[in-house]
């Protein structure tokens, strides 16, 4: 009687899609962007939603938008802001929202030439680094603010994203504040004004 030979496990690549971030890496500024949604609420209940992009390989909060609601005309409002003061990414991560794959979003960004990124429904960890960035918002600023107004809301978060981008150095950026990492990390044949320290789509 043959003894059949042991079967080895394959073992499964974490992230799971080929456009997760975990096969899908940023290996230079500006060549993999990603952006979310996060929700939070006024003291008088009525929603907020925030439109948070960052840069993957740098770290940066490009933005973080803050209104009552968006469409997806706002959306492409936002990019069309960032990609004319910071340049245009190769591609964008999101998962399979309605404001991220509406035609009008996406026609947009074929015409832009930017590549899109969408995850697998239902893994929010294939876009990790934004996912991480939304819990530290979450945790050190959101959970711990009652914001009275949506203006106040949205003076409060820009200041956080600022500290955010400036004042905290990361461990995988060799220590450095995103700010600094991407200063470092302009190519010449991309260099291109950094973002100005708000923005507005409308």
């Amino acid at each position: 009687m043959q003894v059949p030979q042991k079967q080895h496990r394959k073992r499964r690549f974490p992230g799971g899609s080929e456009n997760s971030c975990y096969r899908h890496r940023a290996q230079h500024k500006d060549h993999v962007w990603s952006y979310d949604f996060v929700t939070d609420r006024t003291e008088d209940g009525r929603q907020l939603r925030m439109l948070v992009v960052i840069d993957e390989y740098t770290r940066e909060c490009l933005a973080i938008e803050v209104a009552r609601s968006f469409t997806a005309q706002n959306v492409v409002g936002v990019l069309q802001y960032l990609f004319a003061i910071r340049g245009t990414p190769q591609h964008i991560r999101s998962d399979n929202g309605p404001e991220f794959v509406a035609r009008t979003v996406c026609r947009w960004l074929n015409q832009a030439e930017v590549k899109t990124l969408f995850i697998a429904k239902g893994s929010p960890w294939e876009n990790g680094y934004v996912e991480s960035f939304n819990g530290k918002l979450r945790d050190e600023l959101l959970n711990r603010e009652i914001f009275l107004s949506l203006s106040e809301a949205r003076w409060v978060i820009d200041r956080w994203r600022l500290d955010y981008n400036h004042h905290r150095p990361h461990s995988s950026l060799n220590y450095q504040t995103p700010a600094a990492y991407a200063a470092g990390s302009v190519l010449p044949a991309s260099a291109a004004p950094q973002p100005p320290e708000h923005c507005r789509f409308y």
